[in-house]
């Protein structure tokens, strides 16, 4: 044979034709134990899901979606503004599937068993192949608790905002099989501290109806249909939804400035706008924005927490797989020690990451419950800041395992890694979902009382009530409490980790975790758990199997 014919020895299969949920023990078991009698029936639905997205159908789509960027077209060929964005067809495919599957904001209006729990675990087996999409998908999904503030207002858009029907363009909502909200709240010179935002709003002589001038720095996919966003009223900041294509069928004035040229999620058009005479509707009363577009908030960190998982779990399943399919130094890369070291840690991290998020879906399957309520004050920022913090390390070192290999676009990597730091920006970032744990905690003692049930409520353990109090008696010591804040939100992430670990999951995965993070029996560094633990079992349980 010519050796210049001769197949590559010793290369490791792309990670395809696998399921990627019931290959993904961690997610199989977090639905076990959150859907309770519901569980096979969930993951009964969830199976098309799972096929379609360990594909290679899915996984080269979603490599081309972020390949070829979309492109802002300001004005038609005769120069009348437009402001529309071109997506590639790739884009079109991931919406088309993600929206069939319900992932936006289907679960609201769902007569199935566990819908957001179901969605939860759909968005985590989905979205890793191609993270820009899910962005207008969460928008979505989170806008409908929001629109709940005014009768009419979820009237009119609910059971389109919920409908399995994607129908892209600009067109006359009530025109369309199905629409697609977004948010706008940031500003040039505020970012994250929105009530200094400079945007006007303006009554009209129609009751409810104002014209908004100014601007907004940061509002992804702006092609959809509504958008959420503050604005100053005579009475204060408020929230009103903003319609791109007005009830008469005319665009709404609106210029989309330029689109963001970003370090990820590049498949996604974030964009900057403007307002000049922008009609918009409140929703809610003057002066309560924040309160009114807050429940979108919640729900959107809900899903920095899964999309951050989804992220995990694909970088584990690369990692693992590669090193089951390479041979070095005499042997496969999965039986080496040190290898096995590394992958186990990936592997408990993520499992971790999976269980809190799993279990954050389905408390909102329970609105009315005080615990749950209480628990998702406290519980998802907690999640959105540990789990998105700790996810760009986490790929890094998973792209790591592949080597060189690992570091060019064709492997997949590059496109997780470049997507990792996101989600602890979007939605509050670090500092901000930190110190939003302190102010649950000062303002509302349900929601410490919330945190203390759901982690009390494991077998004994005597490292799990060391690390509890610990961390009540930071909390005892009021002094710098601001300064403490991120060791304070970390901490009680991890022990509500261990604590779901340690009821729900595999024992070797729980006793790694705990030896780990809670016991401190840990370098800092993936790869360097302890003596004793089970890292062979580990990386079995977390190896997709094709």
């Amino acid at each position: 044979m010519d050796p210049l014919q001769r197949a590559p020895q010793n290369q490791a299969a792309p990670l395809a034709g696998y399921h990627s949920v019931r290959s993904d023990a961690a997610l199989v078991d977090a639905v076990r134990a959150f859907a309770g009698e519901d569980a096979e029936a969930v993951l009964g639905s969830l199976d098309p899901i799972g096929e379609l997205g360990g594909s290679a159908e899915a996984r080269e789509h979603g490599m081309l979606a972020n390949q070829n960027e979309p492109v802002l077209h300001p004005v038609d060929r005769y120069g009348n503004r437009v402001d529309e964005i071109a997506f590639h067809p790739s884009w079109h495919w991931m919406m088309e599937k993600g929206i069939g599957f319900g992932l936006h904001a289907t679960p609201w209006v769902s007569d199935e068993p566990q819908p957001h729990l179901r969605r939860a675990a759909a968005y985590v087996a989905w979205t890793h192949n191609e993270p820009g999409h899910g962005c207008p998908l969460t928008m979505t999904y989170a806008a409908v608790p929001a629109l709940r503030a005014d009768d009419a207002q979820a009237k009119q858009w609910t059971s389109l905002l919920a409908s399995t029907s994607y129908d892209f363009g600009l067109r006359n909502p009530a025109e369309k099989r199905g629409v697609l909200a977004g948010m706008g709240m940031t500003e040039k010179q505020g970012g994250s501290d929105v009530r200094t935002n400079a945007t006007t709003a303006t009554p009209t002589a129609v009751e409810g109806e104002y014209v908004l001038h100014g601007h907004k720095w940061f509002t992804s996919a702006p092609m959809n249909d509504l958008f959420l966003v503050l604005a100053q009223a005579p009475g204060g900041l408020t929230c009103f939804v903003l319609p791109r294509v007005l009830p008469d069928g005319t665009r709404n004035p609106l210029q989309v400035v330029r689109l963001k040229d970003k370090l990820g999620n590049r498949s996604n058009a974030s964009s900057e706008l403007e307002f000049a005479g922008t009609w918009a509707v409140r929703l809610g009363d003057e002066g309560r924005g924040v309160r009114t577009i807050i429940e979108m908030v919640a729900s959107t960190r809900l899903d920095c927490v899964l999309g951050s998982s989804a992220l995990m779990r694909r970088s584990v399943a690369e990692a693992t797989w590669h090193a089951s399919q390479r041979s070095a130094f005499g042997g496969p890369l999965s039986d080496k020690p040190a290898m096995q070291n590394v992958l186990a840690d990936l592997a408990v991290e993520s499992e971790a990451a999976t269980l809190l998020g799993l279990r954050l879906a389905s408390s909102v399957e329970h609105p009315d419950d005080e615990h749950e309520k209480a628990l998702r004050r406290i519980a998802l920022p907690l999640a959105k800041f540990w789990v998105c913090k700790r996810t760009p390390f986490h790929v890094a070192e998973a792209l790591e395992v592949l080597g060189g290999n690992g570091y060019v676009e064709e492997s997949g990597m590059p496109l997780l890694f470049r997507e990792s730091p996101l989600n602890s920006i979007w939605e509050g970032s670090g500092n901000v979902n930190a110190l939003d744990v302190l102010r649950a905690l000062q303002r509302e003692p349900d929601a410490l009382e919330a945190w203390l049930t759901e982690v009390g409520s494991v077998r004994e353990d005597r490292r799990l009530d060391a690390a509890i109090t610990d961390v009540l008696d930071d909390l005892s010591d009021l002094q710098d409490v601001e300064f403490r804040a991120r060791r304070i939100a970390g901490r009680m992430a991890t022990i509500l980790q261990a604590s779901l670990l340690l009821r729900h999951s595999d024992d070797a995965v729980a006793d790694a975790f705990v030896a780990s993070r809670i016991d401190g029996d840990w370098a800092g560094t993936f790869g360097t758990l302890p003596r004793g633990v089970d890292a062979s079992r580990i990386v079995r349980r977390a190896t997709p199997s094709v």
